[in-house]
């Protein structure tokens, strides 16, 4: 097997801050390697020193002769004034500059020089070159070749960026972060591209399914050493716990013998022998070892919500559109307490814009939003927010707040809250402009869960997280006592976390499926077989769906009158509702609570077993009346 590049002994310093010290690996020829650490501990320093962008302080890396390296960074940048085209072939070989010559001689009125060009291609068949390139490009949905790059959002030029380093077709792939600001659809295309391809990679994800299906061998970057796995992601858990376990037993073994070298230095004089000095010494080193911290992070988080009713938000027959672009159309869903949803969707099909509606932060062009007086959003965007980059750690978070209600009577102050979420003491120190991209998006998480919402909307939270704080993540939102939306491409995430899914299909269409999402995409493959193997199946789903829109079309119709006002009784009615319905709520509240203190006697069980059915029952009459008068305008 070829090597193509070996690293040896490489140490990288940031400031007093140590990342990694004296790590050594090598690649060699179509091995498929993943990158795995926290954020903020070197994983794009690595690959900046590996890609040449970077340096090491100590250390070497050395390269096969003439290795053509393909680099997506985390954030690639092109020249101003460039357009898409160009940049697709920005970094390329002698192929990709002569089709970006052809590129460039088209645009310009009069063709200079296109015989000559043409020709060129013709030598070196760059028309199969180029059709191949074409295809990458459309897979990645990149149709305005003559758009220039500053027009483009970030999560654009990060695809612009991957075409790039696909087009050209080097000897070896490093990829930082490659699925981000990709659609399912993309990120299943890139899966089976890297899949089958016999290219070299090294790549940095937080996809799961993306790093067990694509790669072979795992490094993890951990307390500034590497360690190998020779298998994929599955074999790594098992492996990487098989690790902490053996080193947990010897931190214990060697406490032990410490307590018993510690007793035996403080009897000892201080003018020691030759044999005493060489103990002395060994001590030294044991107690290093002893006093190693291989505790993990405490990930189980159960924090107190506050109190949601049953009314929790209603879209009544939403439309919206941006000119010709329907997002969505006569949408009716009435959302439920204690639901968790996922939206999945391709880019651009209305995902963040239906979110922002239900936020209140976009109008919707006709229909509306009814959310609920006890709903209190928390809202994770894929913008983040603006933090003082002056500002330290720790003050941003008791900006939100001092301390987190766990319920019980339980409370963490600032501090124990953000190391739950990884931020030693030292880190919550640090000023915020000191922190990479992953660990700011991971505070950014830490002031929104602060705000003890109990409704959670996550737009694209996976994007530069590390997979230890996605980890956290879905096990705090499996214990939320609330409703969740998450907005995500990450299918191992959504797996874990949500129940059913809205999944957007573009042109106002959406799809309600009861299920998480590798459930749905088998459902989907099943509907493709039956549909291949029996074309009157597809007939028989065309008119059934048919069916159904020209259903829905009659109800919006009848629904299409314009309401009459509320009259003066029914306004007196619908306020004595709203207290009605609080009312019941609380007695409700305090029923359950109560039942389930195991401190009230055998009566008061009773009495309150017989009472609750009715609650229930009057809650649900007057919530459906509340719901009618609603209505009306």
């Amino acid at each position: 097997m070829i090597t193509y590049l070996q690293v040896h002994e490489l140490t990288r310093n940031v400031g007093d801050r140590t990342l990694f010290r004296d790590i050594s690996f090598g690649i060699a020829q179509t091995q498929k390697i993943g990158l795995i650490a926290q954020n903020g501990t070197g994983k794009s320093t690595l690959l900046n020193i590996l890609a040449g962008k970077d340096y090491a302080d100590e250390g070497d890396v050395v390269y096969r002769k003439d290795l053509r390296i393909g680099y997506l960074e985390q954030a690639p940048q092109y020249p101003p004034g460039m357009t898409v085209i160009e940049a697709c072939f920005w970094h390329g070989n002698e192929t990709t500059n002569l089709i970006r010559e052809y590129e460039q001689c088209m645009a310009t009125p009069g063709n200079p020089g296109l015989q000559e060009i043409l020709d060129q291609m013709e030598h070196r068949k760059a028309w199969d070159y180029e059709r191949q390139s074409k295809s990458i490009l459309s897979k990645l949905k990149i149709t305005d070749f003559d758009k220039p790059v500053e027009q483009l959002s970030g999560g654009q030029v990060k695809r612009v960026a991957l075409a790039n380093v696909l087009i050209t077709e080097p000897d070896m792939l490093i990829l930082d972060e490659p699925t981000n600001h990709l659609d399912l659809q993309m990120i299943e295309w890139l899966e089976d591209y890297l899949s089958r391809s016999h290219v070299t990679l090294l790549m940095v994800t937080h996809d799961r399914y993306f790093l067990d299906r694509v790669c072979s061998i795992i490094l993890e970057l951990d307390d500034k050493t590497l360690y190998t796995y020779r298998g994929n992601y599955n074999y790594y858990l098992e492996k990487r716990q098989e690790r902490l376990d053996a080193a947990r037993s010897e931190v214990a073994r060697a406490n032990n013998l410490y307590r018993t070298e510690l007793e035996w230095m403080r009897r000892m004089p201080q003018a020691r022998g030759h044999k005493a000095r060489y103990r002395e010494e060994a001590f030294y080193e044991l107690e290093q070892q002893a006093k190693r911290n291989l505790e993990q992070q405490q990930v189980r988080l159960e924090m107190k919500s506050t109190y949601i009713g049953s009314n929790i938000f209603e879209a009544q027959y939403v439309s919206k559109s941006f000119g010709d672009k329907v997002i969505l159309h006569d949408f009716y869903y009435n959302f439920s307490r204690y639901e968790k949803m996922g939206i999945v969707g391709a880019n651009g099909t209305g995902k963040t814009t239906f979110i922002r509606m239900l936020l209140g932060l976009v109008p919707p062009t006709s229909g509306r939003f009814v959310v609920g007086e006890t709903v209190r959003f928390g809202y994770f965007s894929q913008e983040g927010i603006k933090f003082d980059e002056q500002m330290k750690v720790i003050d941003a978070v008791r900006k939100t707040a001092e301390y987190v209600d766990l319920g019980g009577g339980r409370h963490l102050n600032a501090m124990q809250f953000l190391q739950h979420f990884m931020f030693s003491p030292l880190q919550q120190q640090n000023y915020i402009y000191k922190l990479s991209g992953g660990e700011k998006r991971r505070l950014y998480l830490c002031t929104v869960l602060m705000q003890s919402p109990n409704f959670l909307i996550l737009d694209e939270p996976t994007n530069d997280l590390d997979i230890v704080t996605l980890q956290l993540l879905e096990q705090y939102l499996q214990d939320f006592h609330g409703c969740v939306i998450v907005v995500s491409h990450d299918r191992y995430f959504m797996d874990k976390v949500v129940d059913h899914l809205l999944v957007f299909k573009g042109n106002g269409v959406v799809k309600d499926f009861p299920g998480n999402y590798t459930q749905f995409r088998e459902w989907e493959a099943m509907e493709d077989d039956l549909s291949k193997a029996n074309p009157a199946h597809t007939e028989e789903k065309g008119k059934k769906e048919k069916n159904e829109k020209r259903d829905k079309n009659d109800k919006n119709e009848k629904n299409a009158t314009r309401p009459r006002k509320m009259s003066f009784k029914e306004k007196q009615e619908f306020q004595k509702l709203e207290q009605e319905i609080d009312a019941l709520e609380k007695e409700k509240a305090a029923i359950e609570a109560a039942l389930s203190s195991g401190t009230i006697s055998v009566d008061e069980i009773t009495s309150m077993s017989i009472r609750l059915p009715l609650l229930n029952n009057e809650l649900d009459e007057k919530s459906m009346r509340w719901l009618e008068l609603s209505e009306l305008v």
